[in-house]
C-alpha cells in the first residue's frame, strides 16, 4: 500500500477500491472524512493509518493507496502541424468539427483569441488562482480566473492550441481546427494534482459522453483508482491518449496513465524526425509525434515548448478528427497506428511509427487543394 507515515492523531488521503456494497460501507465506516466517491466502486477518503491497515485486511476491498500526485510533462511549434500533414486535413474540409475534446490539465485560458471559438464547456477539480508562489517552483501564469476552469498556469492552453486552435488568420492553427474543446483542470497553477483528481478528471470526461480524453501528464508510479478510471472511460467510448513522459534517454520508462493499456502512450519527435533526447521510451509507446520545440498558445499569447506533453495533443487532435467522422473509441486507436508513417525508430521509440493525420483520414499527401 505503501501509506507514508503519520504522527499520532493525524490522517492520511487514501483512494480506496472495493467490491459491493460491503466494501463501500467498510471504507465510509474507516474515514474521518469522504473526499470523492467514484462510479466505477472507488472512493477517496481521509482515515488513520490504523484505519487503512484494518480495510487493507478487508477481503472486500480490492486495494488501499496513498493519494498520491502527478505533475504537467512540460516543457518544449506549428511545424508539427505541417509535419503530421494537418493541413492536408484542412483543405479537405476534415475540420473535426462536432467532436468534443477534453484537455485534461491545468484548464484553458478562457479569452485566447485563438481558442475562443472552440471552447465548450469546463469543470474544476482544483483551485483556479494566480496568487502565490508554487512548491516546486514553476511560475503561475499571468491570467485571471474567469472561469473555475481558467488556466492559472499555461501547460492546458499550449496543449489545447495544438489539439484544436482555431484558424482565423491569428497566432497558430491547431491539428484539428474546429474540435469542441473542453478544460478539465485537474492540475493546479504548480501543474501538479493528485490521483484522486486526475481520476475524477477521467470519469467526468466519459460521463459527459466526450470523444477524446487528452492527458498531457503524469508520474513515475500509478495508480489503481486512476487506471480505474481510464478503464471506466474507455468503456464509456472515450479515446484516451496521454504523453509518454520526459524521463529520456532510456528504453523502458513510459510514465503513467500512458503506460496503461487502455491508454495510447505517446512520444516525441524533432523536426529531423528523430527522437526528442527527453522522450520517454518503452514497449507501450505506441505511436509517435511532434514534440520539440512547439509553437501554441498561452495565457496572453503563445509560446514554444518541448516535451511528451506536446506530441500527446497532436494525436487528440487527430482523434478528434476521426471521431468526426464516427469512428469509435478503439476505431480511432487501430486506425491511428494503421496509418503511421515508418521513420525508422525502433518500436520502443515510436510505437507504430510517426502520427499522419492525413493518412488516418484517407487522404494522402499530395491531396492539399
Amino acid at each position: 500500500m505503501g501509506v507514508a507515515t503519520a504522527k499520532e492523531g493525524e490522517t492520511v488521503e487514501l483512494n480506496v477500491g472495493f467490491s459491493g456494497s460491503a466494501g463501500r460501507s467498510a471504507a465510509r465506516s474507516a474515514a474521518d472524512s469522504v473526499i470523492r466517491e467514484f462510479a466505477f466502486d472507488a472512493i477517496t477518503i481521509r482515515a488513520s493509518p490504523k484505519a487503512a491497515k484494518g480495510l487493507e485486511n478487508n477481503p472486500n476491498v480490492r486495494y488501499v493507496e496513498e493519494n498520491g500526485t502527478m505533475f504537467a510533462l512540460a516543457q518544449s511549434t506549428p511545424w508539427g502541424v505541417d509535419r503530421v500533414d494537418a493541413e492536408v486535413a484542412h483543405s479537405n474540409g476534415y475540420t473535426g468539427a462536432g467532436a468534443d475534446v477534453a484537455i485534461i490539465d491545468t484548464g484553458i485560458d478562457s479569452d485566447h483569441p485563438d481558442l475562443q471559438a472552440n471552447l465548450g464547456s469546463g469543470k474544476s477539480f482544483v483551485q483556479c488562482s494566480t496568487k502565490g508562489g508554487c512548491r516546486y517552483g514553476a511560475k503561475p501564469a499571468d491570467n485571471t480566473c474567469y472561469q473555475s476552469w481558467d488556466d492559472d498556469n499555461d501547460h492546458g492552453t499550449h496543449c489545447a492550441g495544438i489539439a484544436s486552435g482555431d484558424d482565423n488568420s491569428q497566432g497558430v492553427v491547431g491539428v484539428s481546427t474546429e474540435n469542441t474543446l473542453h478544460a478539465v483542470k485537474v492540475l493546479d497553477k504548480c501543474g501538479s494534482g493528485s490521483f484522486s483528481d486526475i481520476a475524477a478528471g477521467v470519469e467526468y470526461t466519459a460521463d459527459q459522453g466526450w470523444d477524446v480524453g487528452s492527458l498531457s501528464l503524469g508520474g513515475s508510479s500509478g495508480s489503481q483508482t486512476l487506471r480505474d478510471a481510464c478503464q471506466y472511460a474507455v468503456n464509456n467510448g472515450v479515446f484516451l491518449v496521454a504523453a509518454a513522459g520526459n524521463s529520456g534517454p532510456c528504453t523502458d520508462c513510459v510514465g503513467y496513465p500512458a503506460a496503461y493499456d487502455t491508454v495510447m502512450a505517446v512520444s516525441s519527435t524533432n523536426s529531423s524526425d528523430g527522437l526528442s533526447n527527453f522522450s520517454s521510451q518503452g514497449p507501450e509507446i505506441e505511436i509517435a509525434a511532434p514534440g520539440t520545440d512547439i509553437y501554441s498558445t498561452v495565457p496572453g499569447g503563445y509560446a514554444t515548448f518541448s516535451g511528451t506533453s506536446m506530441a500527446c495533443p497532436h494525436v487528440a487532435g487527430a482523434a478528434g478528427q476521426l471521431a468526426a467522422q464516427g469512428y469509435t473509441n478503439t476505431e480511432i486507436r487501430s486506425r491511428l497506428k494503421n496509418t503511421a508513417e515508418d521513420i525508422g525508430l525502433a518500436a520502443n521509440e515510436s510505437g507504430a511509427g510517426l502520427l499522419d493525420d492525413a493518412a488516418a483520414l484517407g487522404l494522402d499527401s499530395s491531396d492539399s487543394t
